[in-house]
């Protein structure tokens, strides 16, 4: 709860580490004590800080619903955010002190007009100081205080829900799906395994991970397989006494005589009559909502592995906690499926009626309801039951589902959701809670991607710096593996490194979500639900519809701009940003623009800029002035050239810039290459660069940039080759290389090149020395994703990438000049994408049994001389997925007729030509979007744009 505090005090420190002074020199001397001072203050502030965060995070945890002490900690981010203000405002005055080169009267002016705000610094940090001492009066006068500790210093329980008991009561005929979950756990608590056995049930909050424990804990034929048994709720919060003398109680069946005799007894004495109760006997235990591993590192002893086949049953929403299971003992809940979901709605929204049937007039609006709860049982469960003694009309249904937002946030009969749900989020750590938080910023059902939503809490002042040679982005990364073991993301797509690619939040966690952003004043999204402005006080803005109904837009304080709204005229855009002087992030992906708005180089706090998916044709030489700029992404643009000015931003760690000429991939120019121009050695802090034009002189500055880790340079000559290798060489981390020849004729020589050993992406495309694969790929056994094109190559090359067993993804576009193609049985044990394009004099693949035991998709494109489907593809019983384009007729007549039994095991099989613009656009652009960005980019995005980015 204290993550508006962590924010302000990594703020702070970096404004102090920035020594303002020294950098802006004499142009604003007379501000000299201004500033002097202002560091004094913020050292002061940052110390008061640092208690206030320390005293919440004690303090939190017993105070979850106590209203004064919720109001207290709204003024502390209010004085929060009025000291981010203040470090904000500081730095945008220095920066512009910094890079302004105007003509000498306008400079003139800037100071004159900036030394005004400086003045208003030592006022407004007094009116902070001030309201820091309030703070501290108030804590007292209305008795905020840790509260008192027991003899043996825990914390009393004070949050548990009646959530977990409420489910343990349910009627297991009420239960629907996760019925192979409820067997396997069956069998494993009945296996004659003697050992002890440690099972666990892992899932997001409100899946029914209580209820099925309950259904199996209840459960006769299970109660008379054990001697004894025990439920125990652990929870956030738990004192590891009254967890044993609890367990003690139900052992010997609370007899009060004796359970009395338990409450005085030490932690250990009561982990020996556990024991010593325990030790001749086949028991039962579940321990039902556990947070952490601490609490079975505690109660684990108390458990006697005693050869009679005892059985510790774990519930918990961390994927850590779970994996204390061995082996494999451990259930992972899904949402329920659709036909599922709509048999518990209706059992509970319909119980009078005959057979739970949805009256016909509400059908649409039930389905819309269910659909909203995406199989999560929680919500399906109680929303089912608020709605079973509402009138069964159409009007009060509408109105229902239409006010759910609102309903989930006000209505006391839908707290279980939101407090439910609200456990996972109030367990998070400072740094963890923001970041979650700002990802409610996406609209439904979008897609979050790793990189994307990495570089946008960097750029937000959100991950910390370890300091170990760990970069920002590594530690983005590890805070996404912890959300998605904390249940609150969901990996929905992994890369061909079996690293995670795109993540899901659930709807209704994200409607949850986003009403406590809003009320934290993190952020809002804004989606025309009747609403017409935005609050003044908000940190961050997401536009997903409806931006022109917008009647106030006030911005002083917004640090975040993203817009999704794609139907707003460029002089919406133009107008609004004039008033987001502070923003550090500005995201106009897939907006109607085509020139860089003016505004943008004023904003000197910019950290991320993304003008992807737009019309915009030039990068203004102005771009010098975002000296803070950490990310620009152009991809998708008409931008083929940046100024030479964009060398002068030596805080980029991430310039994209990607011209698309043909997105069917047909010839070697299918991506534009954009020129440089000038030294870019000062970019010593890229990471990833694509795609430039080669030139003499880059190849060889980019040696300077040896913190790149993924690089795509086009129009490659011969000559450039060994001083390339060379620069690449000294990039000890880069994965990812994309390397494309200035032309068809142009021939590359790589025979004699040291290998690059941690690469796992990479492209290579253009004519090859004599036709001949040369000996570095010998060397690539780290590979997961390969793709070759128009090399040129004489002999079959499956067998030189056969080696490359962790090949994922493979494609090779008119790389092959001869007929045949042979895949042998062992080879690509993981492949799971295989592309063959545009070799035209290729008439046999030979497929044998036993290889591509895991392909999922298989592309066959223009093949204009294979006119026979390859037998073998019916030993690949994995294959999923069959794209046919523009391949030859005698082909197609196969396919459909002598071949067709080959074929007949693939579920999807699409055949279609490149001059139907329609199926590229349905078959390919729009699922590559949905794919990249989810199914809602598609509605932010213009149609196919053709062969010629037009």
């Amino acid at each position: 709860m204290a993550d508006s505090l962590f924010v302000v005090l990594r703020k702070v420190a970096l404004s102090l580490g920035e020594r303002a002074l020294e950098r802006i020199g004499t142009e604003v001397v007379e501000a000299a004590p201004i500033l002097t001072d202002f560091e004094h203050s913020m050292k002061q502030i940052e110390g008061e800080f640092s208690i206030l965060q320390a005293f919440i995070g004690q303090v939190s945890a017993e105070k979850v619903g106590d209203k004064a002490f919720d109001a207290w900690l709204d003024q502390v981010r209010d004085v929060a955010h009025e000291v981010e203000d203040i470090i904000d405002e500081h730095a945008y005055l220095t920066a512009q002190a910094v890079v302004d080169t105007g003509s000498f009267f306008k400079r003139k002016f800037l100071q004159i007009k900036n030394f005004v705000a400086w003045q208003k610094f030592p006022n407004q940090i007094s009116q902070v100081e001030a309201r820091i001492q309030r703070l501290a009066e108030m804590r007292h006068r209305y008795g905020i205080s840790i509260g008192e500790l027991d003899r043996r210093n825990k914390l009393q329980h004070s949050n548990q829900l009646p959530m977990p008991d409420s489910a343990y009561l349910t009627d297991s005929s009420d239960i629907v799906g996760n019925v192979d979950e409820i067997g396997r756990l069956t069998q494993w608590l009945l296996e004659e395994k003697q050992d002890r056995t440690l099972i666990t049930i892992f899932g997001m909050g409100g899946l029914g991970k209580t209820t099925v424990a309950s259904s199996i804990y209840k459960s006769q034929k299970i109660r008379r397989a054990f001697d004894c048994h025990a439920w125990v709720t652990v929870s956030q919060t738990y004192q590891v006494e009254e967890l044993l003398r609890e367990i003690m109680n139900q052992l010997v069946d609370q007899r009060a005589s004796i359970a009395s005799s338990f409450m005085n007894m030490s932690r250990m004495r009561l982990v020996e009559v556990i024991q010593s109760c325990l030790q001749d006997k086949k028991y039962l235990i579940v321990l039902d909502d556990v947070w952490d591993k601490d609490a079975w590192l505690f109660l684990n002893s108390a458990f006697v592995r005693n050869s009679f086949g005892g059985r510790v049953l774990m519930t918990t929403r961390r994927k850590d906690v779970s994996s204390l299971a061995a082996g494999n003992y451990i259930i992972e809940l899904k949402t329920l499926k659709c036909a599922e979901s709509w048999e518990l709605f209706c059992k509970k929204a319909f119980p009078a009626s005959k057979d739970n049937i949805c009256p016909e007039n509400l059908r649409s609006w039930a389905e819309k309801i269910v659909a909203k709860c995406q199989g999560l049982p929680l919500a399906i469960v109680t929303i089912g039951s608020i709605l079973s003694y509402r009138e069964l009309e159409e009007q009060e249904w509408t109105f229902f589902y239409n006010q759910l937002s609102w309903q989930l946030a006000n209505n006391p009969e839908l707290n279980w959701i939101s407090n439910v749900l609200n456990l996972s989020l109030n367990d998070l750590p400072s740094y963890l809670r923001s970041c979650f938080l700002y990802c409610s910023l996406y609209p439904e059902d979008y897609k979050i991607k790793r990189k994307a939503i990495s570089k946008l809490w960097i750029a937000e002042g959100l991950v910390e710096e370890r300091g170990d040679g760990t970069t920002m982005e590594e530690v983005a990364q590890c805070y996404l593996t912890e959300l998605t073991q904390r249940s609150l993301l969901l990996v929905t797509e992994r890369n061909a490194c079996g690293r995670a690619r795109t993540f899901l939040m659930h709807d209704l966690v994200q409607e949850v979500t986003s009403i406590i952003a809003k009320k934290e004043k993190v952020g809002v999204s804004y989606g025309d639900a009747g609403i017409t402005q935005v609050a003044h006080e908000a940190r961050r803005l997401s536009i997903q519809k409806g931006a022109q109904s917008l009647k106030s837009l006030a911005g002083s304080r917004l640090r975040s701009f993203i817009l999704f709204d794609t139907e707003v005229p460029s002089s919406w855009i133009y107008d609004v940003l004039s008033r987001f002087r502070l923003l550090r992030v500005l995201c106009l992906r897939f907006s109607n623009i085509e020139q860089v708005p003016g505004v943008v180089t004023e904003l000197y706090n910019l950290r991320y800029l993304d003008f992807s998916y737009t019309k915009v044709k030039q990068i203004p030489a102005s771009f010098r002035k975002l000296a803070k700029l950490q990310v620009l992404d152009l991809r998708f643009s008409y931008v083929e050239e940046l100024p030479l000015e964009i060398t002068m931003l030596t805080n980029l760690r991430h310039l994209h810039v990607l011209v698309i000429h043909d997105l069917q991939e047909r010839s070697l120019n299918c991506f534009g290459a954009t020129k440089i121009p000038g030294n870019i050695c000062h970019l010593k802090n890229l990471q990833a660069l694509q795609i430039v034009s080669a030139s003499k002189g880059l190849v060889s500055q980019l040696g300077s940039l040896t913190l790149m880790r993924s690089l795509a340079i086009n129009k490659v000559r011969q000559s450039y080759i060994e001083e390339l290798w060379n620069s690449l060489t000294k990039m000890p981390n880069l994965s990812r290389l994309v390397i494309s020849a200035c032309d068809m004729d142009e021939v590359l020589d790589l025979k004699m090149l040291k290998p690059l050993p941690n690469l796992k992406f990479f492209r290579l495309a253009g004519k090859l020395e004599a036709g001949v694969l040369p000996s570095i790929f010998s060397k690539f056994e780290k590979l997961a994703w390969l793709k070759m094109d128009w090399s040129g190559l004489k002999k079959d090359p499956i067998i030189s990438f056969s080696h490359m067993l962790n090949l994922v993804d493979l494609r090779l576009y008119g790389a092959y000049g001869g007929e045949q193609l042979s895949f042998c049985v062992g080879w690509f044990p993981k492949l799971e994408l295989l592309t063959l394009a545009h070799m035209e004099r290729l008439s046999w693949i030979e497929i044998e049994d036993g290889t591509m035991m895991g392909l999922d998709h298989l592309e066959l494109v223009g093949l204009g001389n294979l006119k026979v489907v390859p037998e073998g593809i019916k030993h690949i019983r994995t294959l999923h997925q069959m794209y046919l384009k523009d391949m030859p007729n005698g082909f197609i007549q196969s396919l459909q007729g002598s071949g067709s039994h080959i074929v007949k095991h693939i579920p999807s099989i699409h055949m279609f030509e490149s001059s139907d613009s329609q199926a590229v656009n349905n078959l390919q652009f729009v699922p590559y979007l949905a794919k990249k960005f989810g199914p809602g980019a598609t509605e932010h995005a213009p149609m196919y744009w053709g062969s010629s980015g037009t």
